[in-house]
């Protein structure tokens, strides 16, 4: 027989879903997920300086975290100064 965990107790929080999740994505990959689903989207280029990744790091977790394994669907759309811009459809 196996011991339970306790789950709560003295000097345990239990947090609610509103708590836990009020100060936003914790993850690198959580942040980029909630940039791209921004209504204005986001470039390579702003994406690489808030996560502090490189360019193909960046293209990569796009293609590979999100696209392959999230299986969320990535559009880009190239505005009038050349700029791609990338969003969750």
């Amino acid at each position: 027989m196996t011991k339970q965990k306790k789950t709560t107790g003295p000097g345990r929080k239990k947090l609610s879903g509103a708590t836990a999740s009020a100060g936003g994505p914790k993850t690198k990959l959580g942040q980029l997920e909630g940039m791209l689903r921004r209504k204005e989207g986001a470039t390579i280029a702003q994406i690489a300086t808030a996560l502090d990744w490189q360019p193909h790091s960046v293209r990569g977790a796009i293609s590979g975290s999100l696209k392959k394994k999230q299986g969320l669907t990535v559009t880009n759309q190239t505005t009038e100064d050349g700029h791609r811009l990338y969003r969750i459809a």
